[in-house]
């Protein structure tokens, strides 16, 4: 008779040391849907970059009842590697070959534009209240130190990605481009008025990866304050408040919702 498999214990790393609320970083709220989607119970941690395995948060520890563990880094690379696993399933298996491009396109317009447009709004117009938030748990002068640094990493990167060759007003223009058409495609698509539950971006009977993707991004941008033009925009997007309140509901009940 073959033993029932044990369940690994997993801890989420998170850069913040809140409990029970989200947090500003749409890749952890993103891994974390995923990890519930999949049923998969984890404690969170703060945790720290230099600990990191690739150097940035989010990223988990995996405890084993056989003693092994192991520490994961990069949201869509710990999916990948619970899904192989065999601890997590694969949400886009049954997805056709235009549904995964779709699915892949989401993800990729978020991840790879949105972010950094809401970089530019976080690190560049709103840098001390990032800095204040990111680095609280430094002493204030080591806080000075290690934000010019962040701020320097990040606006190379905006320089050498393309953000930066904009107008701040063409970089919001841009932002809220990408939430008008993600709000609108959501209300002609969703038939939320058919169900109490949660509904979902490619409209099937339960969620995909472009869920946890979007969802993070919605619950990041509600509750992080170093954005108020974001969360100014989002909230005024009713259909995507409506999906992620529906997700919130189902999936973080223990979670404090955004105001």
């Amino acid at each position: 008779m073959a033993l029932p498999k044990s369940t690994p214990t997993f801890t989420v790393f998170r850069g913040f040391p809140d409990k029970g609320c989200y947090v500003w970083s749409p890749f952890v709220t993103k891994l974390e849907a995923r990890l519930r989607f999949g049923e998969i119970s984890y404690r969170t941690e703060a945790g720290s970059v230099p600990k990191a395995p690739r150097g940035k948060v989010p990223y988990v520890s995996i405890e084993r009842s056989d003693g092994s563990s192991e520490s994961l880094g990069d949201s869509t690379l710990i999916s990948k590697a619970l899904i192989e696993s065999g601890d997590l399933e694969d949400l886009n298996s049954n997805l056709s070959a235009s549904q995964k491009l779709q699915d892949m396109s989401i993800g990729a317009l978020l991840e790879d534009k949105l972010y950094f447009y809401q970089c530019h709004e976080r690190w560049v117009l709103n840098y001390y209240a990032m800095r204040s938030k990111i680095l609280a748990a430094l002493p204030w002068p080591i806080q000075v130190i290690v934000g010019n640094i962040v701020y320097n990493k990040n606006v190379r990167t905006m320089e050498g990605q393309g953000t930066l060759k904009f107008s701040t007003a063409e970089i919001a223009s841009f932002r809220h481009e990408i939430w008008d058409t993600l709000n609108n495609y959501v209300k002609a698509t969703a038939h939320a008025e058919d169900q109490d539950g949660p509904f979902w971006i490619l409209g099937g009977d339960g969620p995909t990866d472009a869920d946890a993707v979007l969802f993070g991004f919605i619950a990041s941008s509600l509750v992080c304050i170093a954005a108020p033009d974001t969360m100014s925009k989002v909230k005024s997007c009713p259909a995507l408040v409506d999906y992620a309140r529906r997700i919130h509901d189902k999936y973080f009940p223990d979670y404090e919702i955004w105001k």
